[in-house]
């Protein structure tokens, strides 16, 4: 059994509470009556009906939504793509760049990123919307869906695809029925990475969007700089329950999942 001392209990305790005080502060303020953030009026939920009227931030929101949800897809195919060819592949002339490529975003500033897609749309002459959004965060986030699908293959044992093949299957149903269901967990954390990036960002978006396209994050920081809004408040107390209604879900179906996994595995020795 581990005890914890009064040390550790204050290091967590103070922490816990620098990080999850102002989430709750927020969501607080959210239900004021008043108009100004800081002064509290009394309790109200009219600015949940204000947001939902607000057509500026359904639109940013859209956008948002289809982004993700494109870009993430995209970045999903092509990163596994990727992850295959660098562990299958073996050595080949180029390997080095290539390699190099895929995990150079990574650790990249988002200003140059943002800035270098900036210049490439111009020069091609490709006007800034919805399209080069999601360009722009295709490209940064297949990088992601790489490196996790990468450490998936690393472990997988190719005896498994050795078998299906020596049985008749070619390739390409090798890859669909032995090896695809078995990375498929690395797969969907990598889309669930992407699609996280891309709500996220604010940067990289900031320099592909165009007047006919704003996500919600820029729709945000450009209204928090002419002052913060009781609608913002309420904006981001959905997205912290979306947020944490996602969590706590994951969380209950990957213990019931674990759970009939050890059930099984007990039926098993027993029988």
């Amino acid at each position: 059994m581990i005890r914890l001392s009064w040390f550790n209990v204050t290091s967590l305790t103070l922490g816990f509470a620098f990080l999850y005080l102002p989430m709750l502060l927020l969501i607080i303020y959210s239900f004021n009556e008043s108009q100004l953030v800081t002064v509290w009026a009394g309790f109200s939920t009219k600015w949940y009906g204000e947001l939902l009227t607000n057509e500026s931030y359904l639109d940013a929101a859209w956008v948002t939504l289809r982004v993700a949800l494109v870009s993430s897809t995209i970045a999903t195919i092509l990163g596994t793509m990727a992850a295959l060819v660098l562990i299958r592949a073996g050595r080949f002339i180029g390997r080095t760049l290539f390699s190099g490529m895929i995990y150079a975003p990574l650790v990249m500033p988002e200003v140059i990123t943002g800035l270098s897609l900036l210049l490439l749309f111009i020069g091609i002459g490709l006007d800034r919307g919805v399209v080069t959004i999601i360009l722009a965060h295709t490209t940064f986030s297949m990088c992601f869906v790489s490196v996790v699908v990468s450490s998936r293959l690393m472990t997988f044992d190719k005896s498994l695809e050795e078998a299906a093949l020596d049985l008749g299957c070619s390739p390409f149903q090798a890859f669909r029925l032995v090896t695809l269901p078995i990375i498929a967990p690395s797969v969907i954390s990598g889309w669930l990475l992407a699609f996280t990036l891309s709500l996220d960002d604010l940067v990289i978006a900031s320099f592909a969007a165009g007047p006919s396209a704003t996500t919600l994050p820029i729709k945000v920081w450009s209204s928090i700089r002419l002052g913060v809004s009781p609608e913002i408040n309420a904006l981001s107390t959905i997205l912290i329950g979306i947020v944490a209604v996602g969590v706590i879900s994951a969380s209950l179906i990957s213990k019931r999942t674990m759970l009939r996994q050890m059930a099984e595995e007990q039926a098993a020795e027993r029988a």
